[in-house]
């Protein structure tokens, strides 16, 4: 296949590892994002994200001259939407909000020509493939002659440039011709299977493994609170428990986050409210979760209050969503800590991943001993999992809400 030039509109956790992974397979690249420090900092040949080995694909591709970044739209011959898909909050049930999509494909409504390849990458409800075509003819184009397709990431944050390439991919167009199209297009760069069906199915794909996700670590989270009043340590439990053959429970931890499971669910569930119990009930139960923590935060520093007879310092351990990155997307430690303060607690927060916060005051791991009253583990990071580190926690009587203590 020819090699054509690639515009990859969002340079986020997907669109930049993309831009950079597609350069490095012989595509002219040109990414675009509204954030001007972004943009200058991949330019120079770095990064503003955390990610192993990203550093050094973009490195390479914009030294090579084969990525580019700009704030606007250029002509390419691919188009790949990687923008953020949140919902809007304030409601019983969450709506998906596609207003960064639907902005994305009219800024390259006007580049479009006869043969090109939209593609949506970013998470979105059922039909928002059609949407696009939709606002696209709108916008004048002749959607017939331009090939659009839906087709999902399916990555995990600390493995996204191998994951990129090794894992399945779904691919969904809204015509047989677009689904061939995009799909010749991902077997030049994936060594998974390219999986071929139309766009509603591969939507409603991502929806449904993140969805499934979400229910099995809501089984995992409620489990944990359950043994926690029953004196039941929750991890050495599920160790045992998965020696079944037919048994696999996930780990708990202080809630659910990022910007797939914490969300995701809402996209079937706002669709199809009357059908959709078990997925509702687990995210009410993930969400239980990280109230629950606050309140064993809570109970933990009052009985510290009147040991020391002044308010107490709280550490926690952690801020990112999941283990080892510096993505704070929905993630329930922010919550916690959020929460925390806004309460009244004097709290610190240890996150090795970033550097700086806006909101909270951010103590080295080292200093933590001294300066804390309560401490309280909310994301297993590799830096925690020293052995001196987790006997000093030991020690000290550290909250554990993230298995921190378990070999596994």
């Amino acid at each position: 296949m020819h090699k054509q030039k690639v515009c990859v509109i969002g340079l986020g956790y997907i669109g930049l590892p993309t831009a950079a992974l597609l350069a490095t397979h012989g595509y002219d690249v040109v990414g675009v994002d509204l954030n001007v420090h972004a943009v200058d900092t991949i330019n120079r040949g770095q990064i503003h994200i955390v990610e192993p080995d990203l550093d050094a694909f973009v490195r390479a591709a914009v030294f090579a001259g084969k990525l580019k970044a700009y704030t606007t739209p250029q002509v390419g011959e691919i188009y790949m939407i990687c923008v953020p898909t949140p919902f809007h909050e304030g409601q019983e049930i969450p709506q998906p909000n596609i207003d960064y999509v639907m902005k994305a494909a009219k800024s390259i409504a006007s580049l479009l020509k006869q043969g090109d390849l939209v593609i949506l990458e970013s998470t979105s409800p059922v039909g928002t493939t059609q949407l696009i075509a939709d606002a696209l003819l709108k916008a004048g184009v002749n959607v017939e002659g331009i090939h659009l397709a839906y087709c999902p990431e399916r990555v995990l944050p600390g493995k996204i440039m191998t994951e990129l390439v090794a894992n399945d991919r779904v691919v969904g167009g809204l015509t047989t011709a677009a689904t061939i199209a995009v799909a010749c297009f991902y077997k030049t760069f994936v060594r998974g299977a390219v999986l071929e069906t139309d766009a509603k199915t591969a939507e409603m794909c991502k929806l449904t493994e993140n969805s499934f996700r979400d229910v099995n670590i809501a089984f995992a989270n409620e489990l944990s609170i359950i043994c926690a009043n029953q004196g039941i340590d929750v991890w050495k439990l599920i160790a045992l428990a998965n020696r079944h053959p037919r048994v696999n429970i996930l780990q708990p931890g202080s809630g659910v986050g990022g910007h797939c499971i914490a969300v995701d669910p809402w996209f079937i569930i706002s669709r199809d409210p009357e059908n959709s119990h078990l997925m509702r009930t687990a995210r009410q139960v993930n969400n239980h979760k990280t109230e629950w923590v606050i309140e064993q935060i809570q109970a933990a520093a009052l009985v510290a209050e009147k040991r020391l007879g002044h308010k107490p310092k709280v550490a926690c351990l952690g801020l990112a969503f999941k283990p080892d990155i510096d993505d704070l997307r929905e993630s329930p430690a922010v919550q916690i800590v959020s929460t925390l303060k806004d309460q009244g607690y004097d709290v610190a927060a240890i996150e090795p991943n970033i550097e700086t916060h806006d909101q909270f005051a951010l103590t080295e791991l080292e200093a933590l001993f001294k300066q804390a009253d309560v401490i309280a583990v909310l994301v297993r990071h590799r830096q925690f999992l020293d052995p001196e580190i987790r006997k000093k926690l030991r020690e000290f009587g550290a909250l554990d809400f993230c298995g921190l203590g378990n070999e596994g």
